[in-house]
């Protein structure tokens, strides 16, 4: 016990502001990994990573097992080496994230609709979506914020027409040309319709078998883990409002709590820049009171 209280008060006398910075910035690598990796299927594969690892070094200094200590150390470099292979998507969504919240003086910078337009726009998707809601007619509605989404404008038909609800009603209407895929609204225009938008790999919608859910919540759910973009959509089995951003979704919702939520995303942003760019890189840490 002496020599422990030895050792605990020889830690202490070396600590300084230095040691803080280096628990600061190891402790924020390892939040930012598990960040990146929340609701995904490399969640479950990193546990069993983890599981691994520790069994190999409790076998390893309990047991003498020279031949097979000998296999896990010469094994060690060729499983870092795969890391990066294994994590490859979840590498590239943290850096397309640490990008896009590079970008924050240019895009806070970037023309936005007035607040009359964006109101008018968000009465539009509610009304639309409540009346999809009531004829179960499957729709998918994405309203570009900051992030531009020029690269999926392309997969569609341009439009460059103005929000309505007898518009939207009339592009989701079972087969016609343009029910399929997603509606994109920007600066206050619907600037294409048909457009495809990236499906979700992250198991969110896949923890039991009630929440299942097909292509157009994997579309929502996908375009809001690649951009901070918000989609709405409406199931065609059961008509329910759904909602998504920053790779989560909130599901059955009434048109009034739709209607309160997209005016919490786009009202006048008045933050600093410093909480901009965390707002952008850590978009669902902001996301519940925005909500």
């Amino acid at each position: 016990m002496a020599n422990f209280l030895n050792n605990v008060l020889f830690i202490f006398q070396r600590f300084n502001w230095l040691s803080v910075l280096d628990i600061l910035l190891v402790t924020l690598i390892f939040f930012m990994v598990l960040y990146s990796l929340r609701d995904t299927q490399a969640m479950v594969l990193l546990r069993g990573v983890i599981f691994l690892v520790v069994a190999l070094v409790l076998l390893t200094t309990l047991v003498e097992l020279p031949a097979f200590s000998w296999l896990v150390r010469n094994s060690l470099p060729a499983l870092l080496l795969s890391i990066p292979v294994i994590f490859a998507p979840e590498i590239r969504r943290a850096l397309e994230r640490l990008g896009r919240a590079g970008t924050f003086t240019i895009t806070s910078n970037a023309k936005r609709p007035s607040s009359v337009d964006t109101q008018r726009v968000i009465r539009a998707i509610v009304e639309a979506s409540a009346r999809l809601s009531a004829r179960q007619h499957g729709a998918l509605i994405v309203v570009q914020r900051m992030d531009t989404l020029g690269q999926y404008i392309e997969t569609g038909v341009p439009m460059q027409a103005e929000v309505t609800p007898e518009l939207l009603l009339q592009i989701f209407y079972p087969d016609t040309p343009l029910h399929d895929g997603a509606v994109i609204i920007a600066e206050g225009r619907m600037v294409a319709a048909a457009c495809v938008m990236p499906l979700s790999a992250s198991g969110v919608l896949n923890p039991t078998p009630e929440r299942q859910m097909g292509l157009r919540h994997r579309a929502a759910l996908g375009i809001s883990e690649v951009s901070d973009a918000v989609s709405v959509v409406i199931s065609e089995q059961s008509g329910s409002i759904s909602i998504s951003n920053a790779g989560r979704m909130i599901r059955r919702i009434d048109p009034e709590r739709l209607e309160n939520i997209l005016a919490a995303f786009f009202r006048p942003d008045t933050t600093t820049p410093q909480r901009i760019w965390l707002k952008r890189f850590f978009p669902y840490l902001f996301q519940q009171k925005d909500e």
